[in-house]
């Protein structure tokens, strides 16, 4: 990587089922207002901050250019402001550019969803298909998930039993995390028993409704040393777009994310994955993907993702310490959230859940039917 750009700090609000008695810039103030309280920055001239990265959707949020509303609140009338409307990690990806390039010194995230105001999240997941041939059979995000569970079970033989090992150990993990709200512990045989949403995705095995914002500071080097006594590193970045069409892809080759980390981690100079972290922070939007992902890193080998849970590689690895995924965030904000996520532990900040001694870290952020588009960011620190 060239010039260093840092981490400086991190908010997010509660992430709930229904977040019904906020509106989006109600929960994007929260987050903001805690930023420069952390940082003691402002949007003055001289050394305020003069970017500002946004991430939403115009149809989750159902109302186009959803970012204009909510420039009062991210400083836009200010100064400029960019939006991202795929997966959140880009938005590290285009700040990082933005500080590297030298356009800015100091870049402000943030991004919001409410997913509970939308009739069907499938609803809006089947626009991301071509009105010609696949939109007509119905396709969205989950049952082109179910097409590629399907392919990863064979592929790698793991069961209905080990995926609801996976399910469990989320909830677990995520009554440790203050910003998981309203969300239960459930047992192995309460997933085993829920209603099958596609085969073989049982309802436990998806990600809940979630609604949440989150956003961090990104800073040059020079600026990062004035901000924070912990700055968190981005080394590494790395992202791929498989094909559109499902037809034209193998759903069980983990191609794109291969590709996104065999970048990410070139450019943060790790040779062997299965020993380069402290902390791994995944985006499982249903449950076949903790293991197949965790393949796709190279954590472990092809094939051998329900082996690895059986062995007891999430609690080796450390992986998900949030809870993940699975424990309710929104869709579009999953990497930017990973990131937060790993972030607090490198500045042993992650209340409740708390790698002890944690210094490098990888986060992932996945968007697109059946894990199209990956992206990977590699943090450090000091």
């Amino acid at each position: 990587m060239a010039k260093k750009v840092a981490i400086c700090a991190v908010a997010q609000t509660t992430y709930e089922r229904d977040k019904w008695y906020t509106r989006f810039q109600g929960m994007a103030l929260e987050v903001l207002e805690s930023l420069l309280k952390q940082t003691g920055l402002d949007f003055s001239e001289d050394k305020g901050i003069n970017t500002t990265i946004s991430v939403s959707d115009d149809v989750f949020d159902a109302r186009t250019i959803s970012d204009n509303a909510m420039t009062d609140v991210l400083g836009g009338h200010f100064r400029c402001e960019e939006k991202v409307a795929q997966e959140g990690a880009q938005a590290i990806y285009y700040g990082l550019s933005a500080i590297q390039s030298g356009h800015t010194d100091l870049v402000l995230i943030i991004g919001h969803s409410k997913e509970s105001q939308g009739k069907s999240r499938n609803m809006v997941t089947h626009l991301a298909f071509d009105p010609f041939y696949t939109r007509p059979v119905g396709l969205d995000f989950c049952v082109s998930a179910g097409l590629q569970a399907q392919a990863y079970a064979k592929k790698s033989g793991i069961t209905d039993e080990e995926l609801s090992k996976i399910v469990v150990k989320s909830r677990e993990a995520a009554s440790k995390n203050p910003y998981i709200k309203d969300l239960k512990l459930v047992t192995k045989e309460e997933v085993l028993a829920s209603p099958m949403l596609v085969d073989p995705i049982r309802s436990l095995h998806a990600y809940p409704i979630t609604d949440g914002c989150v956003g961090m500071i990104l800073a040059s080097e020079e600026r990062a040393k004035d901000i924070t006594d912990k700055p968190v590193w981005i080394t590494g970045v790395g992202n791929c777009m498989d094909s559109f069409f499902l037809g034209d892809r193998d759903l069980a080759s983990n191609f794109a994310l291969k590709k996104a980390s065999e970048r990410a981690y070139l450019r943060a100079g790790i040779k062997d994955p299965k020993t380069a972290f402290d902390v791994i922070e995944i985006s499982d939007q249903y449950a076949y993907q903790n293991p197949m992902w965790i393949e796709g890193l190279g954590i472990c080998n092809d094939g051998e993702g329900a082996k690895w849970i059986n062995s007891g590689g999430t609690d080796k690895y450390n992986v998900n310490p949030s809870g993940g995924m699975l424990a309710g965030n929104p869709l579009q904000l999953g990497g930017l959230v990973r990131a937060a996520e790993v972030s607090l532990q490198l500045m042993g900040k992650a209340e409740g859940h708390q790698v002890k001694d944690a210094k490098r870290g990888l986060a992932h952020g996945v968007m697109g039917p059946a894990g199209q588009f990956h992206t990977v960011v590699i943090l450090e620190r000091d």
